[in-house]
């Protein structure tokens, strides 16, 4: 079948399309997509660009390679730079690309993807918990469905371990039912969400006030 009549995302010539509500499933097909294409892509992607930049053997002191001594070999290194960063735009729709428009490097974009969507939320959580134990079910049938309100607290992220803690100091473990506790996780998370949104639009409306102030050379992307 010709490449063309992929749909876009489908083809092996295109990088996966992102998806934020599911996105640990996006960002490992992405993954494993850019290494079985090139691997100086994704080693730029997480570790940063490769520079031009040499440290003089007199003096000690590092210096920018001018593009006329630059060897063909560094080039092409340099050139993995641009190819990194295009490979992602390739996967974001618009909404995405806006938020990382002003990040310099690829790895700048990659973290800042990471920030924004690496936490699942709960019910993305509850979905692969459940999947586990009734597989675990399916192989086992004595396998016992107690403590699930426990092995699921086990599960949920080191970032809310604060959550968890209140939880396990204010209710009887013992007694709550999992409905209960997803509910009380849920109302949890969407506060969470809340506030986080507020935080955003703030920081964005700060960066773009600041971006149009000094201009383009700017960066509010996370240091890389």
């Amino acid at each position: 079948m010709d490449s063309d009549k992929y749909l876009e995302g489908q083809s092996m010539q295109r990088p996966p399309l992102f998806e934020s509500d599911s996105f640990i499933y996006w960002k490992n097909k992405f993954e494993t997509y850019v290494k079985s294409k090139d691997l100086d892509l994704w080693h730029v992607i997480t570790n940063g660009d490769f520079q031009l930049i040499i440290q003089n053997s007199e003096t000690k002191i590092d210096e920018v390679i001018p593009f006329e001594k630059q060897t063909n070999d560094l080039k092409k290194r340099l050139a993995k730079n641009n190819e990194a960063k295009m490979v992602i735009y390739n996967a974001l729709p618009r909404k995405e690309y806006e938020r990382i428009f002003m990040c310099k490097t690829a790895k700048e974009i990659w973290k800042t993807l990471l920030i924004t969507h690496q936490d699942e939320s709960i019910d993305n959580v509850f979905a692969i918990f459940n999947t586990i134990i009734t597989s675990l079910k399916a192989l086992d049938e004595g396998y016992s469905s107690k403590n699930y309100v426990r092995k699921f607290l086990r599960a949920l992220h080191s970032k809310r371990r604060a959550k968890v803690t209140a939880i396990e100091e204010s209710k009887d473990l013992t007694s709550l039912s999992l409905d209960e506790l997803i509910g009380s996780l849920k109302v949890h998370e969407m506060i969470i969400k809340k506030d986080s949104e507020i935080v955003k639009v703030k920081v964005e409306r700060k960066s773009l006030v600041s971006h149009l102030q000094t201009g383009p050379g700017r960066n509010t992307c996370p240091e890389a």
